[in-house]
């Protein structure tokens, strides 16, 4: 069970850049619910409905309207907030987008990160940073195992290699600024943290399959999927964002041990085609709920196998997922309902908050 330690997080203050996106306000959330002082970056809302206005996130934290492009801004509200971990979230998150953006892909996923990690030189309250790229910030080779943290960045699309040009900016940092053997003088200490592909509750992103799916479900019509039999490592957004305060921990108490990279996927059983997680959800939705399979018309290029091998998190951070896929999609099949059915941000906040316990708690 990953147990997080409330104790830690009560009162502690914390920088999130990206706090009015998906998985930025499932962590906020989380932190808030814990006690933590949350203090956000970001710009507004990358979608309408989302996450963050649902629950009216901005009544429970600090909130700041700002872009990681700008420097100056950044700096300011880390010195205005001193925390003392931050967490880079905020980012371009979409493949297909990048092909259609491709400079401004770059701009936010690169030169943000190098900017978030100039105000930390320039905060010295800061002692931990967790940068969240991605797991496809690897070399993809299309091969059946598990990759692991040591092996070749790349990415075919400008997505996935902004987000290894990131990996290459924090690395660079480390050891430029942030580097162990000098720890006793800058006392930071810098990790990097690979996700799979996250579902749940609240996200509405545009060519996610998750959030498609709910759209077509709740709009009446079948699900048309494009890419049926290609795998991903799916799981519920908690499991990652666990790994994420577990290791922001960590580097909070020792230091340059945990300054690496570290994958945070599903067990092997939960990494799935396409079209079987469709067809769960369609399941577990009810109501004949049902889908297709249809041609892309882009026909943009994307991995039909990407999988992550996270022994490296299991042993040295005792890292474990807790749900199961089928667990991970009745909580979003769960809170979708809730929300489509007109609840409130009291009842949305209250259903989250729930729902972040359970896991917690190892309950399903």
């Amino acid at each position: 069970m990953n147990k997080i330690d409330k104790s830690f997080w009560n009162g502690r203050s914390v920088f999130v850049t990206g706090h009015t996106g998906f998985k930025g306000g499932w962590l906020s959330l989380w932190l808030s619910s814990l006690g933590a002082r949350v203090h956000g970056y970001a710009l507004d809302p990358p979608t309408s409905p989302s996450f963050f206005d649902a629950l009216k996130l901005d009544d429970m934290i600090d909130s700041t309207i700002g872009d990681v492009r700008n420097l100056d801004l950044m700096i300011a509200e880390m010195k205005r907030t001193s925390p003392e971990i931050v967490f880079h979230m905020a980012a371009q998150p979409l493949v297909r987008e990048s092909y259609k953006n491709p400079i401004e892909t770059y701009d936010v996923n690169v030169m943000g990160t190098a900017k978030v990690l100039e105000a930390v030189r320039k905060t010295p309250s800061v002692r931990a940073v967790v940068v969240i790229t991605t797991d496809k910030c690897y070399e993809n080779g299309e091969r059946i195992w598990g990759y692991r943290e040591d092996e070749p960045l790349g990415g075919y699309d400008p997505y996935s290699s902004s987000k290894a040009c990131s990996e290459i900016v924090a690395s660079a940092y480390r050891r430029s600024y942030f580097n162990p053997d000098d720890y006793d003088r800058h006392r930071v200490a810098l990790a990097t943290a690979r996700a799979g592909n996250v579902l749940g509750g609240g996200d509405w992103a545009k060519d996610r399959l998750v959030p498609d799916c709910f759209r077509s479900i709740l709009a009446g019509e079948p699900v048309i999927i494009r890419s049926p039999y290609a795998v991903r490592p799916w799981q519920h957004v908690l499991e990652p964002l666990s790994g994420y305060l577990c290791l922001g921990k960590l580097l909070y108490q020792a230091g340059p041990e945990y300054g690496e990279s570290w994958n945070f996927g599903p067990l092997d059983r939960d990494e799935q085609t396409v079209e079987k997680v469709v067809g769960k959800l369609c399941e577990l939705w009810g109501d004949r709920a049902g889908y297709e399979i249809g041609e892309d018309p882009e026909r943009l290029h994307e991995a039909s196998m990407l999988r992550l091998d996270c022994s490296k998190s299991r042993f040295r951070l005792d890292w474990l997922p807790e749900w199961s896929l089928e667990q991970a999609l009745l909580a979003s099949v769960e809170w979708t309902k809730a929300w489509s059915n007109g609840a409130s941000s009291d009842e949305m906040t209250t259903i989250s908050v729930d729902q972040i316990d359970k896991y917690s708690n190892g309950e399903s």
